[in-house]
Parts: C-alpha cells; structure tokens; sequence
C-alpha cells in the first residue's frame, strides 16, 4: 500500500514537472519568434556571459548557495524586453545544468520554472503603473519601486513552483526544510534588492553614455564576488571532504580489532561521499558476505552466487550513471528511486576481496573526484581488511601450535611417565612373594611418577579450558577473579573503571589481566598488603591498567635478578607481554613504601599482536 502510493506521487511530481518544462519551452520557442536584431550585440554578449558565469558559481550565502543574477536578468529586460531575456536565461541555466551532467528532466525543467517565474512577474508589472503615476513619484523612485514589485513577484511564483515538487513527490520534505530553502532564497532576493537599488542610484548620477564599459564596471563586481566566493566555498569544502577522509580512516585504524567495526561509523562514508546509500561485501573463506549497509538500501538483499562471483572480476571502479540502462549486479539491494551507483572493488596483490557500492538518487551525478574518493576509501578498506584476515589466520596458527605443544608435553612427559609407571608395577607384582622390599620400592617409585603425571595432566588441562577474558570481557574478568580472591584472603580490594569499555584484542585482554593477576598474587603473598587498588582506565589515546597496593614493597633491581632465575610469569615476562602489544610497564616500588604497577597500551597498538606466549601466573 506506501510503495503504491509512493509511486503514485511519484508520478504526480513527474506530471507536474513535465507541465511546467512543457509551459516554459512554449514561452521561450514564442520568444524566438519574435526576435528582432538587438540594438547592442556587444552589451548582449556581456551580460549573457555575466549570467553565464553568475549561474555556474553560485555565490555561498547563510545556510546555502544561491546564484545572483536577479540584476543581469533586469537589465536584460529593460534593454532588450521580454524575448531576449526568456532565451538568454533559458540558455544559461541550460548550458551549466548540462556541464553538471543532471538528468534530462531537471535540465529542461529549470530553465522552464525560471522562464515562467520571470514572464509572470512581467505581465503583473503593468498592473502597478496607475498606482505609481497617483503616486506622482520621481522615474528614480518608480523605477526602485518597479524592480522591486518584479523581484517580489518572480521570487514567490520560482518557490511555489519548487515548493509544489518538494512536496508531491514522496520524499520527505519537512518544515526545517522548507524554511532553510525559503531563508536561501530571502538571501538572494536581498542581495539582488541591493545591487538592484545602486543600479538606480548610480544611474540618477551618471552624465555621461551608458555603454559596454559600463555595464561592465557595474556588474565585474557582481561576477568577481560570485566567482571568488565559490571557489573559497569549493576550497572550504575540499578541506572538509579531506578532514574526514582522514578522520575515517584514523577511526577504522584504531577500530580494527572490534568485531563491529563498521557500525560505528555508519553515516561517516555517505557523508564523506554526499551519497544516500552505501554496502559493502566482503569476501570470506571463498564466500561473498554483505558486511555493511546503511542509507537508502532494501532490507533483504540477498544475491545469487553466480551474480556475486562477478565481483571477483573487477579490478579497477565501475560507474552506472542511470539505473535505466543499467545499475549492475546489486541495484536491486538499494531503493528503486537510487539511480546512479560506482562500484569500487577492495582489491590487494590484484586480488579482490571485497566491493563497496555507493549510490545516489540523481542519475549522472558522480564526476571524477567522486570516484577517486571512494576509490581512495575502498583501498583503505581493503588494507584494513586484509589486516584482519592475517591477525585472525596468525590467531589460528597459533592456537594450533600451542595444541601440538600440549601433544607433545604429554607423549614426551606424561607419556613416558605412566609407561615407566606401569612397567614398574608389572614388575612388582612379578617380586611381590619373592622380594617385598623390592616390590615396595617399586611401588613407592609408580606412585611418585603417577603423582608428577597427574600434575602434568591437570596443568595440561588448564592450558586447554577457556581464558577468563574469552569468557567474559575484561573488566568482568578482573573482577571475578577479585571476587575469587577475596573469598579467600581478608585484603580490602578495590576496583574502579573509567571511561567507556572498549572491545579490545584476545591478546591485548590475556596481557592486562596477566599483569593484574600476577600483580594481584604478588601484592597478597609477598608485598603482605591490606588494602589493593585496581584502576582500568579507558582514554582517549590508551588503556590504562594500575595496580596499587600499601605493602612492605621490594627492591626492584634485586627482584630482577631473582626473576632471571625464575621461569614463572614475574617482571621480566610481563615485561616482555607488554613489548608483544606495544604497551609501556612501569613498576614503582620502594622497601617499606608500596608497590604500583601500570601497563599502559596506546590506541594504535590495541589490535595487539598473538604469541604463542601461554603462560599463567604463578601460584
């Protein structure tokens, strides 16, 4: 039922579009009949490449761009009447609507509402010549009042007209929108009052032949504004574009080990691009998967294998300027009203492995520096992605070898351990009767391996069960293990988190939560401490871990030494964690003073890097 009536109001804004294109092409093709040789073709060309230029760089004014050139178009016609100016402001917006490549319906329509705004506010300009000679005012003032009633009259029938499509057609055309639109449009109309008032002033003061010079002086400042200002506006807006293309792909650096890391900044790339829709497929294991979506895209988009693998293709960005003809393999996953789309692949080492599609919903509307930017996108995504394929087939290597690590502690320890066990007790039960001291001996020798084996076996079995931080998140990790401990010990535990939680790297968790466990155990059975306080900061640029406690403390250099003779998790190896991740260890520790530990990890650093470091803290 809403799309059937959204495509009946799309149809009605297409009716009303044509009526007018059709009603302002007859006003003009009339004008062209009635053209006479103009008086001054030289003033002619001027101003017509005045209103050229003023229609091609719009002059930026507050909350919009508008162009000027209201003036021109008055002096157009008082010089040469209605016909000259009907033709000449139809050419000009004709010709820059076609430099910017706009659909054909809003090339003819354009110059054909502007045509119809000006030929009304002409034809109603007679009406106010009874009043103005009761009036019995002076030609300047009539003439300021006259220019004034034409560019009253041409603004409100131009913003109806666009006001009626806005709001036929089915998109959303709320009040905010209208009133930043109509406060443009005051804009213009005021600036065009302006410069149409000093015509009048200037003109009551001038002596001597209005020529081409003339006319030049006038408007050259007119131009000159329009053209300085929007090249700054295009400057402005350049600089902007690259501020958050580099804000986009400092965020998705720093975002690289969140499972999530596109969602967060979902509106970021359509904003980047001045696009309405965006996805992005990513190509996992030898399967296609649509990873992002956001903007005007359907809500089931799922796509036949033989269209994805076209994909696998395309090496280079691929643009479809109208949907009509064609909108390549996935514009049934955006809305029917997204016409124009560029598929950019993600391609590294000249292979693809991924597609990021934008769309717009004006056809023809991607130029050049719209491609390479989402060119430019797509092959930060495709590093990024390819960096996260290696972290997690290294993740994999390393959980295999840490595997074959386990086998191999068991055949060449426990293994060989219970097989002397058992060859030593078959030996036994053969001396039993004959020699029992013997047999005792070998007995009492089983039950020491036995007792190492199950040692082995248990600590094996430890290196295999689930970290606590894979099964929970850090902070909830520490904090069950505080829970752990003090159920056990009388030490008063405090543990405070700042900021927001992030999603941190296995490896990167496994580091902090060894450095606190290890931390935690020294400052409860060495240090002797009463009171330990555990901070878990989330900043801007790092993570922060510290731990805290009032303790006897201990002299660092002498623990060092001892460390080197110790092969449990102490200093130097939580030294050495912290270098694996990029992160700083500080110990400050005094004899008789406390002892305070922080790790800190900086946000580039945060991915981590996997080890095949699988130690535990010791007991």
């Amino acid at each position: 039922m809403e799309k059937a009536l959204s495509q009946r109001r799309e149809k009605s804004a297409k009716l009303f579009m044509n009526s007018v294109s059709l009603i302002g092409w007859l006003l003009i093709l009339l004008s062209l009949v009635k053209l006479e040789p103009p008086g001054e073709p030289v003033v002619l060309a001027l101003l017509f490449l005045f209103l050229l230029i003023s229609e091609y760089y719009p002059m930026p004014v507050w909350r919009g761009h508008t162009a000027i050139t209201f003036p021109v178009v008055y002096v157009l016609f008082l010089l040469y009447g209605f016909p000259y100016t009907a033709i000449a402001y139809a050419g000009a917006v004709l010709i820059v609507n076609l430099i910017h490549r706009r659909p054909l319906r809003t090339v003819l329509f354009n110059p054909a509402q502007l045509v119809i705004s000006f030929y009304a506010a002409a034809m109603l300009l007679p009406l106010t010549e009874p009043l103005l000679e009761k009036l019995a005012l002076t030609p300047i003032i009539e003439g300021m009042l006259g220019y004034i009633f034409l560019l009253a009259v041409y603004v409100l029938v131009n913003n109806v007209i666009v006001d009626l499509v806005l709001v036929i057609r089915p998109q959303h055309y709320s009040f905010k929108m209208w009133k930043q639109k109509s406060l443009t449009e005051l804009n213009s109309a005021g600036i065009s009052l302006i410069y149409g008032i000093t015509l009048y002033v200037v003109g009551s003061q001038n002596r001597g032949e209005i020529d081409v010079f003339a006319y030049f002086f006038f408007f050259s400042p007119l131009v000159g504004i329009s053209l300085l200002s929007a090249t700054i506006a295009r400057l402005k807006r350049e600089k902007n574009r690259l501020k958050l293309l580099f804000s986009i792909t400092s965020e998705l650096n720093q975002m690289l080990p969140s499972q999530d890391w596109l969602s967060a900044l979902r509106g970021s790339f359509n904003e980047l691009i001045g696009a309405e829709a965006s996805l992005l497929w990513i190509k996992k294991d030898g399967e296609w998967e649509l990873s992002f979506k956001d903007g005007r895209t359907v809500s089931n988009c799922e796509l036949p294998l033989e269209v994805l693998s076209e994909f696998d293709g395309m090496r280079s960005p691929v643009v479809f300027n109208d949907r009509k003809k064609d909108g390549g393999v996935a514009a049934a996953c955006f809305e029917e009203d997204v016409k124009a789309f560029v598929y950019s692949p993600l391609v590294i080492e000249n292979e693809t492995i991924g597609m990021f599609i934008v769309a717009r919903s004006r056809t023809k509307s991607f130029e050049d520096h719209d491609v390479q930017s989402i060119a430019t996108l797509a092959n930060q995504l495709a590093v990024i992605i390819k960096t996260r394929m290696l972290f997690t087939e290294k993740e994999k290597v390393i959980v295999l070898e840490e595997r074959n690590r386990i086998a191999r502690d068991i055949h060449d320890g426990v293994a060989q351990t219970l097989a002397g066990a058992v060859m030593k007790l078959e030996t036994a039960g053969k001396k039993f009767v004959k020699n029992p001291e013997e047999t005792r001996k070998l007995v009492d020798e089983s039950v020491i391996g036995l007792r190492e084996s199950l040692k082995e076996v248990r600590e094996s079995i430890y290196a295999l069960r689930p970290y606590p931080t894979q099964k929970a998140t850090l902070a909830e990790a520490i904090l069950r293990k505080i829970e752990a401990v003090q159920k056990e010990y009388p030490q008063d535990i405090e543990f405070e988190i700042r900021g927001q939680e992030q999603e941190l790297s296995p490896m990167v968790e496994k580091v902090l939560f060894d450095t606190f466990q290890e931390s935690l155990h020294n400052a409860i059975k060495h240090s002797q401490a009463t009171k330990v306080e555990v901070l878990l900061s989330y900043q801007t640029e790092h993570i922060l871990l510290k731990i805290k406690d009032e303790g006897k403390g201990f002299s660092l250099f002498q623990a060092m030494l001892k460390a080197r003779n110790q092969p449990h998790f102490g200093i130097l190896q939580m030294n050495d964690a912290a270098e694996k991740i990029n992160a700083s260890l500080q110990i400050d520790s005094k004899e008789g003073s406390g002892t305070e530990v922080s790790i800190t990890v900086p946000r580039m650093g945060i991915e981590g890097e996997t080890t095949n470091d699988q130690a535990h803290a010791s007991g």
